[in-house]
């Protein structure tokens, strides 16, 4: 039986904004592991379930024999106790009774519902399929990072227009034909290379593409799993693969179209991800641009002012922004004027329409002096 898919080799993969620079990179989330363990929580709380039931049952079971026990010894007996005894020894057997039909109704329900549950990936396998032994693959040493990160980018450096050309494909056996002509296609890096090709395309808005890319995908992954459970090379078993798909029965494809379409969700949520995070990039850029002189943002102070002082500014009426400035607070007018200064929306000592360069910021001087007056009045 094919044992659970080990998610971990997708780990290393990157959603690389750089095109020149593919190759995995080790701490990224894998795009398939979180589905993978949730399945696998469910599966084993479902199983447990069923062992409470079972165990349920033989509890229920166990009473009830001693109550049986119990009814037989005190029919034998003939005094006036034992028949008191007795009656309420069979209402307590036909409690126990009816309890034990319903552990054996729950239980019947969770098996039947446990027939009726759809394959994955970790259950996909019959035993029938999993005897043929070819290629025996060798306990390999493990890679180091390093060492995964150079043979992913040679290797794509090496056969990337033939990953591209196996990523397009639609029927199962032109696939098949060509990973026999192509057989060092199949490998991790492969999968690894075809993940991140997803994830560009939908970013690009060509759905229709990533689709078909990740379609192949799957593929790729499914035949990587089969050759980890057969503890084969994945280049010896892949015709096993395709031999089982095209005759498949409704329970094995509806396993892999489960898979593609998670994974599908997967490569959509990860270049929504690469999205935002490219906006984010480019607005603080534009923030940076457009700092003032203090470091400050001229927008972010624009929508922090009262909307009379906004209204000031989008008419850039100077006499009106004194009249304004003359009705506030003076602490909180010179905290207002200091903010727009140091974001560059008010440029003190800036030239006048006849050419003249003013020497104070006249707007703030004048509102001063004139609260000055009020307060002396």
């Amino acid at each position: 039986i094919m044992s659970r898919i080990d998610y971990s080799v997708w780990d290393h993969i990157e959603v690389s904004d750089d095109e020149d620079d593919t190759h995995p990179n080790i701490d990224t989330p894998s795009l398939f592991r979180w589905r993978h363990q949730a399945r696998v929580e469910r599966m084993e709380e479902f199983q447990k379930k069923g062992e409470e039931l079972s165990k349920g049952l033989s509890e229920s079971r166990r009473k009830l024999a001693e109550a049986q026990k119990k009814v037989k010894e005190l029919s034998l007996s003939k005094t006036d106790d034992s028949k008191a005894e007795l009656s309420k020894a069979q209402s307590e057997e036909k409690k126990l009774k009816k309890e034990e039909r319903e552990w054996e109704k729950k239980l019947e329900d969770h098996n039947r519902e446990e027939k009726k549950m759809p394959w994955n990936v970790d259950t996909l396998s019959k035993d029938g399929f999993s005897k043929s032994i070819v290629n025996v693959k060798p306990e390999s040493q493990e890679e180091t990072e390093e060492e995964k990160e150079q043979k992913h980018k040679t290797f794509v450096e090496k056969y990337e227009k033939q990953i591209k050309h196996f990523g397009m494909m639609r029927r199962w056996d032109d696939s098949q034909k060509y990973l026999s002509d192509n057989p060092h296609l199949v490998c991790e890096e492969t999968a690894n290379y075809l993940v991140i090709m997803c994830i560009d395309l939908e970013v690009e808005e060509k759905h229709a593409l990533m689709e078909q890319v990740a379609h192949q995908t799957i593929v790729m992954q499914f035949i990587l799993e089969l050759a980890k459970s057969l503890k084969v090379d994945p280049r010896g078993c892949f015709r096993q693969f395709f031999a089982k798909i095209k005759t498949a029965d409704q329970q094995y494809q509806e396993a892999f179209n489960d898979e593609l379409e998670s994974f599908k969700e997967r490569v959509r949520g990860r270049a929504k991800i690469r999205i935002e995070k490219a906006m984010k990039e480019y607005e603080e850029e534009e923030r940076q641009k457009r700092l003032g002189p203090g470091g400050l943002d001229p927008v972010e102070v624009y929508e922090s002012l009262p909307p009379e002082m906004q209204k000031c500014f989008d008419e850039k009426d100077i006499q009106m922004l004194q009249d304004v400035i003359s009705k506030m607070d003076p602490t909180e007018a010179k905290a207002h004027m200091k903010r727009c200064i140091e974001s560059g929306l008010w440029v003190p000592n800036s030239k006048t329409d006849d050419g003249d360069e003013k020497e104070e910021d006249p707007t703030y001087e004048e509102v001063k002096q004139e609260q000055e007056e009020t307060k002396k009045e």
